[in-house]
């Protein structure tokens, strides 16, 4: 685990693959999620890199139980560092694998329950993917950081005035 502004030292930025992969994992295990962050903005059509997968996830013990075991695919397991209680404790669980996962309770107050109803599903590979909406990413893009205030840029040119509010 490392914390959340540091990046890990021996992480990779993830790529495409790497976001299905982990998803058709999540998907066999029945996991509840819903991406979020830099690959949901970048499937929305904004260019730009990203460090992380972001995963706004159902923090129920069962769902828990589901994302762990899904994680467990990468390379380094380093989620079995992470406790069952974390979410609860801290705004972001970053999982740094060979790619660093980013798991989060709620994102600018948006927790997975109403996140869920707010979702574009798209198949990429032949894996159904939970990326959040536009309008979903304009909400939980409201903070001070300078990549959400261009990724907010971008949203504003594709959202309509009455999606932004």
């Amino acid at each position: 685990m490392v914390p959340p502004d540091d990046v890990a030292p021996d992480a990779r930025p993830p790529r495409l693959t790497d976001l299905v992969a982990l998803c058709r994992r999540l998907n066999e295990e029945h996991a509840r999620y819903v991406v979020i962050g830099g690959m949901a903005i970048i499937q929305a059509g904004f260019v730009r890199a990203t460090e992380d997968i972001d995963l706004l996830v159902d923090t129920s013990p069962e769902n828990i139980a589901r994302v762990r075991q899904a994680l467990r695919s990468l390379p380094d397991r380093a989620i079995d560092e992470m406790a069952d209680s974390d979410l609860d404790h801290y705004v972001v669980v970053r999982v740094a694998d060979e790619i660093v996962v980013a798991l989060m309770k709620a994102a600018c107050g948006i927790e997975y329950h109403e996140a869920s109803r707010s979702v574009t599903d798209m198949v990429i590979d032949g894996i159904n993917i939970p990326f959040a909406s536009p309008r979903l990413l304009w909400r939980t893009k409201q903070t001070v950081r300078d990549k959400d205030r261009l990724d907010r840029a971008f949203l504003a040119s594709i959202l309509s005035p009455d999606d932004r509010s």
